[in-house]
């Protein structure tokens, strides 16, 4: 009796399924007009056969004027068939990887992460690139297959009219050239399966190192951190290399044999023209004959190892399609009320964590461990799931496992202290929706006014990838100001201005009370200015809440808050 396990479908198969239901018009649609490619090329060599056998007979004007327009009509459909074939199998193979693509992307970047067996974010921008376009080729592989076994049929039937035994070896001779090739296509699925695993590796350590880069240096760890990436990297190369040389194996015996059957053709005709037993004609689109087939041969013979390396990425789709969320989010949308609660959490290096912010109050979270505000963000920003975390945090008096991820994010903002930076402009960073009432406003509150006047641009100036025509504090001010453009009902930042100088972070820090002033705000710093500006602070340390009072009194009473935050 058969397992549940082995009863279900491989998610690789079903995704290949999936791309090929699709698709099936275009797939049809391109399978008719390749084949009728393939069968055109095929009639030119019996075309010519024909000509030989009875236009030069007969030697007349008439004939030899019929014989052209034939050649014409079939190179005509030839030229045509493959043109369109091609352009609608390409444009359906193109949207298919498209689809792939924002698959997998939009679970990468699901607000709930999945359990994707550890992938890391550099694997899954592989996997949503490379093997979403190797997965699409199944559309252009399955009607190429038909059309070449069209191809090698029509051969095989032409070569039988003119003696049976020439049919019947085309036919054994293409059976033997697939049975060989098959078992050497599983090799190449496997080996590609490796190399694709390794090389999603090599593309996650290069995202670390770009992200982390610059502490790296400062720290004296970026050597062994290349050294890392070079062992890495050197894996990847060697599956490459063995890659390489399984397929040119399998490219070498393909051809070879292909050659072997063409050779065979020709050889077997041309002792049957000498035996009487064929025709010149025929003996003319026997050799034609053998000569073509070895492109639908060559094209039959490499579509089992296309279809290894589709199955491959497939399954290297499956495991973030296939993977289940680490939490279900719940249904409901926050109630009325900004309140913010964290009651009893315990996540990382947070000990049962219990604070609560009232509606409209601006508190800072004064951190002595950098790890425990990075628990605390986390667990706002729902990038770790209830489920993850022992407590329960309420937004509005409700909890967050009852609430959908979307209507949190819409209710709560949580700016993280590396806010990405996009190509585009100052304003579509700051508002990418084009949406925002307080666009002017977040500008100024930080401190962004003197980037938009050094441009001639201003708001317009173009920004690169990652902001890396920006300064670190010109960065960290345009994440700043997006955080309050979005003007939520919640606002948490992350150590906003670690990247600016201390009378600019005092500006910011009197801006941001003034903006947010009756809005919910929390700010996570260890910055005096953002500290002495808020209604309260709270000290953590070593995962609770030690103490709690305004950024003043705890100077002045608090030896370890005052060696802590002073600068």
């Amino acid at each position: 009796m058969m397992t549940t396990d082995t009863q279900r479908p491989r998610p690789g198969a079903a995704i290949l399924r999936t791309a090929l239901r699709r698709n099936i018009g275009a797939m049809i649609a391109g399978t008719v007009l390749m084949g009728l490619y393939q069968a055109a090329e095929t009639a030119f060599p019996i075309a010519l056969g024909l000509i030989v056998e009875h236009t030069m007979q007969d030697r007349s004007l008439g004939s030899l004027g019929v014989s052209i327009g034939s050649l014409a009509v079939i190179i005509t459909t030839v030229s045509l068939s493959w043109r369109f074939g091609m352009r609608v199998l390409q444009k359906a193979n193109t949207t298919e990887a498209h689809r792939w693509r924002v698959q997998v992307a939009a679970c990468g970047l699901q607000p709930v992460a999945r359990d994707a067996d550890g992938l890391k974010s550099g694997e899954i921008l592989t996997i949503a690139t490379e093997d979403a376009d190797q997965t699409a080729d199944i559309i252009e592989v399955v009607p190429l297959l038909v059309s070449s076994l069209v191809a090698v049929v029509v051969a095989a039937v032409a070569l039988s009219l003119a003696d049976i035994r020439l049919g019947l070896l085309v036919i054994v001779g293409t059976v033997g050239i697939l049975s060989i090739l098959a078992v050497m296509s599983k090799r190449i699925g496997s080996s590609t399966q490796d190399q694709q695993a390794k090389v999603a590796r090599a593309g996650a350590k290069v995202a670390d190192l770009i992200i982390g880069l610059r502490p790296l240096h400062g720290f004296g760890g970026n050597h062994a951190a290349f050294g890392s990436y070079r062992r890495v990297s050197t894996d990847a190369k060697r599956q490459a290399i063995t890659v390489a040389r399984v397929n040119g194996a399998y490219a070498g015996t393909a051809l070879a044999l292909n050659a072997v059957l063409a050779a065979a053709v020709s050889l077997t005709a041309g002792w049957l023209a000498f035996g009487g037993q064929i025709s010149i004609g025929e003996l003319v689109m026997a050799v034609g004959l053998a000569q073509f087939i070895m492109e639908p041969l060559k094209m039959f013979s490499e579509m089992p190892k296309y279809v290894m390396i589709a199955r491959a990425s497939a399954e290297r789709m499956a495991l973030v399609l296939s993977a289940p969320p680490v939490t279900v989010p719940g249904p409901e949308r926050p109630a009325p009320g900004d309140d913010l609660e964290v009651d009893g959490v315990r996540h990382g290096t947070l000990r049962g964590l219990k604070f609560t912010v009232a509606a409209g109050e601006f508190v800072a979270i004064a951190p002595y461990q950098p790890r425990a505000a990075a628990d605390l963000v986390a667990v706002l920003a729902v990038n770790a799931a209830p489920p993850a975390y022992e407590g329960v945090v309420r937004l509005g008096g409700q909890e967050l496992a009852d609430l959908s991820v979307e209507a949190v994010r819409e209710h709560m903002l949580v700016n993280p202290y590396d806010a990405e930076i996009f190509g585009g402009t100052l304003r579509t960073n700051i508002d990418p929706s084009g949406s925002s009432r307080t666009l002017p406003e977040a500008v100024e509150a930080s401190m962004l006014t003197d980037v938009v006047a050094l441009h001639r641009d201003g708001l317009d100036y173009a920004v690169r990838d990652r902001g890396a025509n920006l300064s670190g504090g010109q960065r960290q001010r345009l994440s700043l100001a997006r955080a309050l453009a979005a003007d939520t009902d919640v606002l948490v930042l992350h150590n906003p201005t670690t990247a600016v100088d201390a009378v600019t972070e005092q500006l910011i820090a009197r801006n941001i009370a003034k903006l947010r002033r009756g809005r919910t705000t929390l700010v996570i710093t260890s910055s005096p200015a953002l500290l002495d500006a808020a209604d309260r602070v709270l000290v953590l340390d070593e995962g609770v809440i030690t103490a709690e009072d305004t950024h003043r009194n705890l100077l002045a009473g608090d030896e370890d808050y005052c060696l802590a935050v002073a600068r």
